[in-house]
């Protein structure tokens, strides 16, 4: 790729909150750009649906579950657009294509504004120092008002937001666009849009329009000495001054301009592709860092140079029909069909045997790959967010930040054929997104799914029932327990057996206690050969034998601490077995006087919250037998820390969706065991006997 070319590529990413219009301004993207040549809706009456969307749930649901790329062409402009879902149990889709873009559109709702998943994917943006322009969508709609979306980003978001931009009438009455760097007005017309014409100011827009420019005018000037010098001369300010200012500043991230219209009514659509093109940066102006692997992780500037070494990093998988499918930013040198390239994570070496560029769910087979391209290989083995280069440079690049998954659902087949499909469902899905995981849980012998909420859970479960053929059903998870002791308690058991023929005896004495860590220890102290050598590994065995499965409500006991002080043994009966028998036999008759009790899994909970919602959330928290152990308030957004019982912790997301307006995020990682309290020890003890009886 020529300087030239790089210089008109764009790598961008469309993210908003849910329903503002991501799918469709993107479908309106392809149509002018003769990437397609109908316009189809988002739920299309047609049956067909938005070309961005091409998965049957999508379409059903009029939702973006995974993220689309797609290559385009605005006059001499190359444009790679990545179209994100805005529902945050999608959010790794974000994540992943924010990590290697070079720029974005944050597209708000002109009714709604800024929404709690534009406060996300702006954090988002943020993490990865993406520069982003706005664009505020759906101005047709009863109730749009452009300059309160322009005062929440400056307000909710704290960005250093000016309009570009003046629509030309509002709501139904909305029909064009002014231009506040030209001081001209566009004109929307014909079937799609399609027709643009340029002409003067409508003359009751005429001083609104002076006064925005002047508001754009008196931001970018701090941007711009030569702009400030020609505002304070009064003197005219060349158009080409105005864009390079605000391209500077859009790139540093030191502005963001907002560009109007609505995508729907097919208004603004075209200026806003002019906008991609003169205000988001080429490959080159965004600094790319690798770690040189083989100089203790130095940082490295990756340069978006085709004749230096090749460095790749894949950012997405699908599994499919014909094998894996990679999605992979080329970051620096080229890849040529046919080429080798080295996997940084375990070095393996593979050969490119197809090159592809993604058109949605369409593929067109490419011969090479330069940097600041976004490709896909086939059938390369790799995990998302692995690093490969020519094998000349041992480099990684960082990874993209995965969030935990903060929900969990139990799921059981109902028959043989789909235990069999099952399992391939969920090691696709797992290879595909890193924040669906699945476990198997021994201890309730429970096939466990954890996702980022119930609609991300659902939606893997509707594709395991569609794809795969796996009639299933889910339920809720188990709380994982333990039981532990809290006092001392001695031992003195004989395990004696006579019956015809070599009989059994083993006798140990000797105390349980708490153990000082979470674990269980044995110390042998007996002394004298009253316990030959040869058995005490088996005493050992039986004491761990038991700690599988308490007496209380079944679950594995820890935090024991078994000394074994003496014993006796006979001659001719004495055996592994017998010494195994008896440690299990004291270990049983210890454990019933050494005051035992049920633990739980305490979850270190974290929240973010916008501050207005500080004290709703941490009322339920409390309700949840929750203990606060901090809170950061940063700009607009507090971040909670707490220590909850896992058990209170169903169905938090639901909770606090509500209680924040779905502003609300939060992360829980297991932290300790404790105690569970009086009464729900004796509930579940209860519900133990009970479940033994039947």
């Amino acid at each position: 790729m020529t300087t030239n070319a790089l210089a008109n590529l764009r790598n961008i990413g469309i993210s908003a909150h849910i329903d503002s219009g991501k799918t469709t301004l993107t479908e309106r993207i392809l149509y002018y750009t003769g990437k397609i040549h109908a316009i189809h809706e988002v739920r299309g009456k047609d049956g067909v649906g938005a070309k961005m969307d091409h998965m049957e749930l999508e379409r059903e649901k009029g939702i973006t579950i995974t993220s689309a790329c797609t290559q385009c062409r605005w006059n001499d402009h190359v444009i790679n657009v990545i179209d994100t879902p805005g529902h945050v149990d999608f959010t790794i889709e974000v994540e992943r294509s924010l990590r290697v873009l070079d720029g974005s559109i944050l597209v708000l709702c002109g009714v709604a504004g800024v929404q709690s998943q534009s406060i996300t994917v702006d954090r988002q943006m943020k993490r990865y120092n993406v520069p982003r322009i706005a664009f505020v969508n759906k101005l047709d709609r009863t109730g749009a008002n452009p300059r309160k979306v322009i005062g929440q980003l400056r307000d909710k978001l704290g960005h250093n937001a000016v309009a570009l931009q003046l629509p030309i009438g509002l709501e139904d009455q909305l029909r064009g666009i002014v231009d506040l760097v030209s001081m001209k007005a566009f004109l929307f017309g014909g079937e799609n849009g399609e027709i643009i014409t340029e002409t003067s100011i409508p003359e009751d827009l005429q001083d609104a329009a002076a006064e925005q420019r002047e508001e754009l005018l008196d931001i970018i000037s701090m941007f711009s000495e030569e702009l400030m010098e020609l505002i304070l001369e009064e003197k005219e300010i060349p158009e080409e001054l105005i864009r390079e200012t605000v391209r500077k500043a859009t790139i540093s991230m030191e502005i963001t301009p907002v560009f109007m219209g609505s995508a729907y009514k097919n208004v603004g659509v075209q200026l806003l592709l002019d906008a991609i093109a003169g205000y988001l940066p080429a490959p080159y102006e965004v600094t790319n860092i690798a770690l040189d692997i083989s100089n203790d992780e130095a940082e490295v500037i990756l340069e978006s140079d085709k004749d230096k070494p090749f460095v790749g990093y894949t950012f997405k998988l699908e599994d499919g029909a014909y094998g894996q499918l990679s999605y992979m930013r080329v970051y620096q040198g080229a890849l040529q069909k046919g080429a080798k390239m080295f996997n940084m994570s375990n070095g393996k070496k593979h050969n490119v045997g197809r090159l592809i560029r993604m058109n949605s769910n369409e593929t067109e087979d490419i011969d090479v790959a330069e940097a600041g391209d976004i490709v896909a290989v086939f059938g390369i083995d790799c995990a998302s967010g692995t690093t490969f280069t020519d094998g000349s440079l041992k480099v990684n690049m960082t990874s993209m930040f995965v969030p935990d998954p903060v929900i969990d659902v139990k799921i059981e087949t109902l028959d043989k054929e789909s235990s069999k499909n099952l399992s391939k469902g969920l090691n696709r899905f797992m290879k595909e997104d890193p924040t669906f995981k699945v476990r198997f849980d021994d201890e309730s012998s429970e096939t466990i799914l954890s996702g980022m909420g119930e609609l991300h859970l659902d939606v893997y479960l509707e594709r395991l029932r569609r794809e795969f053929n796996v009639d299933l059903e889910m339920g809720q998870p188990q709380v994982a327990y333990r039981e532990t002791i809290t006092a001392p308690a001695k031992f003195d058991y004989t395990h004696k057996k006579q019956t015809g023929g070599s009989g059994q005896y083993g006798r140990v004495t000797g105390m349980m206690e708490p153990a000082e860590t979470s674990g269980y220890e044995f110390d042998n102290q007996v002394k004298g050969g009253n316990i030959p050598k040869e058995y005490i590994p088996s005493v050992d065995k039986g004491f761990q034998e038991c700690l599988r499965k308490g007496a209380l409500i079944g679950f594995p006991i820890v935090g024991v601490k078994m000394t074994l002080v003496d014993g006796a043994f006979h001659a001719v009966d004495s055996s592994d077995m017998a010494f195994g028998l008896a440690a299990i036999g004291g270990f049983r008759q210890a454990y019933a006087n050494a005051k035992p009790a049920i633990l739980e899994p305490i979850m270190k909970v974290e929240i973010a919250v916008p501050s207005e919602f500080q004290g709703a959330v941490i009322g339920n928290l409390s309700s949840r037998r929750g203990i606060i152990v901090g809170t950061v308030d940063d700009e607009k957004f507090c971040t909670i820390t707490a220590d909850v019982p896992l058990g209170e912790m169903f169905g938090y997301v639901g909770d606090l969706r509500s209680m924040t307006q779905g502003k609300g995020e939060f992360t829980m990682e297991f932290t300790r065991y404790a105690p569970t309290p009086r009464d729900l020890s004796d509930k579940l003890t209860k519900e133990f006997e009970e479940s033994k009886k039947k």
